[in-house]
C-alpha cells in the first residue's frame, strides 16, 4: 500500500515539473499558432485533394481500358456474324447468277435471232432514217443494173482463170516438196465474195484456202475456245494446232506429267515415241520449243514453196508472178505484158477434226484478225459454211431473190463511203454477217425481187441497232438453228454467241469512227446512187407505191 502511495505521487511530481507552462524557457517546444495550424490542415486537405483526384483518374482509365476491351470484343463477334452474313449473300448471289445465266441460255436458243417477230422493236429503230430520202424501186433497180450488174458481169472468167492456174501452181508445189519432211498440200477452195456473187469494187480479188497436213507418222490435233480448255475473252474464235505423232495417246500419259525416275520405265512409251527435239519440231512449223503450229513459220513455208513451184513452170505462162503483201503468205499478183494484173489470195489452212471449218493463218485486207494474241493462235473461219448456207437459202427464195442485190448495194455505198471519209472499223464481213441473219428469220417470200427497199431498208435498220448495242454475233456460232443439211459442228453450235462487235467495247475512238462512217453512208446514199442511176421519168417514179420506212 505505501509503495502504492509512493508511486502515484511521483507520477503526479513528475507531471508537474515537466509541463510547458511552468518552465517555458527551459522547454524548447511551443505551442503553434491557431495560422499555422489552419494552414497546415489546408495542405493536407490539399494533398488528400490532388490523391483523390490521382486515384478517381486510375479508376477511370481502368474503367475505359474495360470499356475499350469490351467494344473490341464486340466488333469482332459482329465481324464475325457480318462475315457469315456476306458469306451466305455472297453464295446466294451465286446461285442467282447462275439461275440467271441458265436462263438466258435457254432464252438465246429458243429466241435466238428471232428478228421476224421483233417489227415493234424495228419500228422503235431508225432514228438515223429521219430526214434521209430513202432512193425508191425505180431509182435502185436502175443504179442496180447500170453500177452493179455492169461491173460484175467477167466475174466469172475471172474464177475460171485463177482456179486453173492456182490447181497447175499447187500441183508445182508438191513436186518441189519433199513428201517425207515437208507439208502435204491439198486442192484448193474458192472462198469469199467473189465465190458468194456479190463482191462489186474493183479490182476483183479471189480469195481460195489451202488445207495443208504434216508429214506422216504426225498430225494435228486441233484446241478451240470452246472445247473445254480455258481461254480468256479476247482470245475466244481462236485456237492452237498441236503437232503430235498418230500413234500418241490423245489424252495424255501420266508419264507427261509425273517424274518416273531413272529406274522407272513407261510400259506404254519408249524412248523411241518420247516427243522428238525442239530442231525436228522446228522443222515442222512449230514454234521454238513447243509443239504448236506456228503460223508466222508457215507464212515462211508457204512463201518459198510458191517461189519454188512458180520457178518451175514460170516458163509456160506470158506473165510475172509475184507476193503483193509481204506480211500475207498467199497474197499474190499476176501481172500482163500489157500492163493490167489479176490479184488472188491463196492462203494456207488446217482442217478442224473432219469439218469444213478451217484454221486460218492470216486474213488478207481483213480486219477480222487485227491483233493475234500470239503466232500460236489461229483463227476460225466458217466461210465454206456460209456459202454453203446462202446457196441452201438460195434454192427456197422466189425467182431473181433480192438477197445478194442487197448486200452488193451495201457493200457498194459503204466503200464509196470509206473512199471519202477513211476506212473504219465496219467491215464487209459484217455486212455479210447482217444478211445471214436476216436471211434465217424472214420468210421467203419478203425477199421477192420488187421488196428490194423494204429489205435493204432491214438490213441498214439491224445495222444501226446492232451498233447502238455494241452487239453483232457471229451468225453460226452459238446458233442451235442452223439447218442440219449443212452437217454444221455441234460444238460450236454450243458455244457462247460470239459478238464480232466486241472489240470495239474498249476502242470506243473506233466504234466512234465506225458510227460516224455509217451515218455519213446514209446521209450520202441518194447523192452516191443518184450518181450512177440514169434519168428516171417523173411519172414513171409516181406510179410505184413506197414501202414504209
Amino acid at each position: 500500500m505505501p509503495v502504492g502511495l509512493f508511486r502515484v505521487c511521483l507520477l503526479v511530481i513528475t507531471a508537474i515539473v515537466n509541463h510547458p507552462l511552468f518552465f517555458p524557457k527551459e522547454n524548447g517546444t511551443v505551442p503553434e499558432s491557431t495560422e499555422e495550424i489552419i494552414q497546415k490542415m489546408k495542405e493536407r486537405e490539399e494533398s488528400l485533394r490532388l490523391e483523390q483526384l490521382r486515384l478517381e483518374q486510375e479508376i477511370a482509365d481502368q474503367e475505359a481500358t474495360q470499356k475499350a476491351l469490351e467494344k473490341a470484343a464486340m466488333v469482332v463477334e459482329e465481324s464475325k456474324e457480318e462475315k457469315v452474313r456476306w458469306d451466305m449473300w455472297t453464295a446466294l448471289s451465286m446461285v442467282i447468277f447462275l439461275l440467271i445465266e441458265l436462263w438466258r441460255q435457254d432464252f438465246q436458243e429458243g429466241n435466238w435471232q428471232d428478228i421476224g417477230g421483233e417489227e415493234d422493236d424495228m419500228a422503235v429503230l431508225g432514228k438515223a432514217f429521219k430526214g434521209v430520202a430513202f432512193p425508191d424501186k425505180a431509182v435502185l433497180a436502175s443504179f442496180y443494173e447500170k453500177r452493179i450488174l455492169g461491173t460484175t458481169a467477167d466475174m466469172a472468167r475471172m474464177r475460171e482463170m485463177v482456179e486453173g492456174f492456182a490447181d497447175d501452181l499447187l500441183e508445182a508445189l508438191r513436186s518441189v516438196c519433199n513428201r517425207d519432211a515437208d507439208m502435204e498440200v491439198e486442192d484448193c477452195m474458192g472462198v469469199g465474195s467473189m465465190y458468194e456473187n456479190w463482191r462489186v469494187r474493183k479490182p476483183f480479188v479471189c480469195d481460195l484456202i489451202v488445207p495443208f497436213a504434216p508429214p506422216e507418222p504426225y498430225c494435228f490435233r486441233c484446241q478451240t475456245w470452246c472445247s473445254g480448255d480455258s481461254f480468256p475473252p479476247d482470245e475466244q474464235g481462236y485456237g492452237t494446232i498441236k503437232v503430235c505423232r498418230a500413234d500418241e495417246d490423245v489424252t495424255g500419259c501420266i508419264c507427261d506429267k509425273t517424274k518416273l525416275g531413272e529406274d522407272m520405265l513407261c510400259l506404254l512409251h519408249s524412248q523411241v515415241s518420247s516427243t522428238k527435239p525442239s530442231s525436228e519440231m522446228e522443222d515442222l512449223l512449230c514454234f521454238k520449243n513447243t509443239q504448236y503450229l506456228d503460223a508466222d513459220q508457215v507464212m515462211k513455208w508457204f512463201q518459198i514453196a510458191v517461189t519454188k513451184a512458180w520457178n518451175r513452170i514460170s516458163h509456160k505462162y506470158e506473165f510475172d508472178l509475184s507476193f503483193s503483201l509481204l506480211d500475207s503468205p498467199g497474197a499474190l499478183k499476176i501481172k500482163f505484158k500489157s500492163g493490167k494484173s489479176i490479184a488472188f489470195n491463196l492462203t494456207p489452212v488446217v482442217q478442224y477434226e473432219n469439218s469444213d471449218v478451217y484454221f486460218i493463218s492470216h486474213f488478207p485486207r481483213s480486219s477480222l484478225a487485227a491483233e493475234i494474241p500470239s503466232s500460236t493462235h489461229w483463227f476460225l473461219t466458217f466461210a465454206v459454211y456460209e456459202r454453203r448456207f446462202i446457196q441452201l437459202v438460195s434454192k427456197t427464195l422466189p425467182a431473181n431473190a433480192c438477197h445478194v442485190s442487197c448486200l452488193q448495194i451495201l457493200s457498194f455505198l459503204h466503200g464509196k463511203q470509206c473512199s471519202l471519209t477513211g476506212p473504219s472499223g465496219l467491215t464487209n464481213y459484217h455486212l455479210k454477217t447482217v444478211l445471214l441473219h436476216l436471211l434465217h428469220a424472214r420468210p421467203s417470200q419478203d425477199w421477192a425481187p420488187e421488196k428490194l427497199e423494204a429489205r435493204l431498208q432491214d438490213m441498214l435498220k439491224f445495222l444501226e441497232k446492232c451498233l447502238h448495242e455494241k452487239k453483232l454475233y457471229h451468225f453460226f456460232i452459238g446458233n442451235g438453228k442452223i439447218p442440219a443439211e449443212l452437217g454444221f459442228p455441234i460444238v460450236f453450235q454450243r458455244a457462247e454467241p460470239l459478238n464480232l462487235f466486241r472489240p470495239f467495247v474498249l476502242r470506243r475512238d473506233i466504234y466512234r469512227k465506225m458510227v460516224d462512217t455509217f451515218h455519213e453512208m446514209l446521209r450520202n446514199m441518194s447523192a452516191l446512187i443518184n450518181e450512177y442511176t440514169v434519168h428516171i421519168p417523173l411519172a414513171h417514179t409516181n406510179g410505184i407505191r413506197k414501202e414504209p420506212v
